[in-house]
């Protein structure tokens, strides 16, 4: 098992790829079905339950411009899948091309404490953090237009802006209510 390299491969002319990253593959299909619905750029969407990718197949997949984690905020067992997977990644991918969405935000029975690791997470990273409402029709397309501003950036497609300049834009930053080392 190797790590997923950002330029270890050309880019497509006027393509943009996308890996989604969910372990319980609930939202994952339905945000996939809307963003290939995508006419002014050729997007190809790539599932996976984990990382690391299989090696039998690494010749022929095409260079991924953008890598979401989805994390299902009622399950632990999501979070601790997408923190396992992210050792897999290429450090060049922290560079703008890595983002997590989360989904189940707004449940009454989720912990706080689980959003926080969920944002300290991305904040440690330097990663945009996306919320998305999964129950809804309108929550897979209104999510998907987000990730398509993102993976166009990311994949090179926006003239004057770059994945790590729109990445330093929308990362995630702590609030002062959540435990920071204090410099006092």
């Amino acid at each position: 098992m190797s790590l997923l390299k950002p330029f270890s491969k050309l880019p497509g002319l006027n393509t943009a790829n996308i890996l989604l990253v969910e372990n319980e593959e609930q939202f994952q299909q339905s945000l996939a079905d809307v963003l290939v619905e995508e006419t002014s750029v050729t997007v190809t969407v790539r599932l996976a339950k984990t990382l690391p990718l299989p090696m039998e197949n690494d010749e022929s997949r095409p260079r991924i411009d953008l890598v979401v984690f989805i994390m299902n905020l009622s399950s632990e067992l999501s979070f601790q899948s997408a923190e396992a997977s992210l050792k897999y990644l290429d450090p060049g991918y922290f560079l703008g091309k890595v983002c997590f969405m989360v989904t189940n935000a707004r449940n009454a029975s989720v912990p706080t404490e689980r959003l926080d690791a969920v944002r300290k997470l991305a904040a440690s990273l330097h990663c945009p953090l996306l919320f998305a409402e999964d129950q809804t029709p309108d929550g897979a397309t209104s999510a998907t237009e987000r990730l398509l501003t993102v993976l166009k950036v990311a994949a090179g497609l926006v003239p004057t802006t770059t994945a790590l300049y729109l990445s330093n834009l929308t990362r995630c930053t702590l609030p002062p209510d959540i435990e920071q080392p204090s410099f006092d």
